[in-house]
């Protein structure tokens, strides 16, 4: 099995699980500085998966890391919001034209492999109707949104061109251990552990009434194996999701509550943020529970105190070099 962005956080995660039940793993990470790889994710299993350090635009290298692989796990991209506006053409680089590099390797390689692609929800833009299922319109509000929903388009255009067995979870917030935390630029709910544990001031914006899906990680990871294993998955897409959702002012002061420090303060948007703020989001995730018997499981104040309680041991692997910032920055 290969895991692309497998030194980042829902990769390693999921290294852990396959090393745990014994499969052979393989590793494709370029460690671009910032973007979520850390060589400390795979501490523990070191000697139980293969890592090769190479971008997917690497055409000959994955063209031989593709060879004799049962299953990809797709899940290398740029994931952030805001950067993907300020610096386009690299989003589109890496979320666009890697993806046709992958795949374009499968079919030339080995095309009876199953890729498993790591969507997103923002793909959906600012939702018609909640809960959001996978028949709603894509309408996406930034960069990365219109690249990450080219991404899947490309994988479900292989699978009914060239039958390469390809599938989209579209995720949603996750959080857990072994997410980036230098930056605040990929994903909120994240700096806001990172501020709390420091017993900093966690900043708001607008009025905090703006509801997301939070997964947690080992479920996420769950959704993945499930997907990889069921026939009835080639050539669909799943929404992930909770049918829980909470409010980014409720997940805040969740987070204060938990790791027992930290305040809370609501602040105006910034316009740039504004201009991409989705607004309430939840998704409707019957299909996935129907075809792949897939459920979460982790509820959100256990999931922080496993996320809280892993940071505290290990922060000197995630902390250094963290950057300041203006709060969170993204949807």
């Amino acid at each position: 099995m290969l895991i692309t962005g497998g030194l980042g956080f829902i990769g390693s995660n999921l290294a852990h699980a396959l090393a745990a039940a014994e499969a052979r793993v393989s590793i494709a990470d370029s460690l671009i500085p910032l973007y979520g790889g850390n060589k400390f994710n795979i501490h523990g299993i070191e000697g139980n998966v293969q890592v090769k350090i190479c971008d997917l635009r690497e055409a000959d290298k994955i063209r031989q890391l593709v060879k004799g692989q049962d299953f990809i796990f797709n899940l290398a991209g740029q994931v952030s919001h805001i950067d993907s506006m300020r610096d386009p053409f690299t989003d589109l680089e890496i979320n666009c034209r890697s993806q046709l590099t992958l795949l374009e390797a499968c079919r030339n390689s080995n095309p009876g492999v199953k890729v498993l692609y790591a969507g997103t929800r923002n793909q959906y833009g600012k939702a018609d109707y909640l809960p959001v299922d996978e028949k709603h319109l894509t309408h996406p509000t930034d960069v990365n949104g219109v690249d990450k929903l080219a991404g899947e388009m490309y994988h479900l255009i292989y699978k009914d061109n060239y039958n390469i067995r390809t599938c989209s979870l579209r995720m949603t917030n996750t959080y857990g251990p072994r997410h980036v935390m230098k930056t605040p630029r990929q994903g909120f709910l994240a700096w806001f552990i990172r501020q709390a544990i420091d017993n900093e001031t966690i900043k708001v914006f607008g009025d905090g009434k703006q509801q997301r899906d939070f997964n947690y990680v080992d479920d996420v990871v769950s959704a993945l194996l499930l997907a990889a294993l069921s026939e009835k998955s080639e050539g669909k897409i799943y929404n992930l999701g909770t049918g829980k959702p909470v409010s980014v002012g409720e997940a805040a002061q969740a987070v204060v509550e938990v790791a027992g420090s930290g305040k809370i303060d609501y602040v105006p948007f910034p316009e740039d943020k504004k201009k991409i703020e989705i607004g309430n989001y939840y998704a409707d995730y019957s299909r996935a529970k129907k075809d792949l018997g897939w459920i979460p499981r982790t509820e959100f104040r256990e999931g922080l105190r496993k996320t809280i309680e892993y940071y505290k041991k290990f922060k000197k692997h995630y902390w250094q070099d963290g950057i300041p910032n203006d709060s969170f920055c993204g949807p």
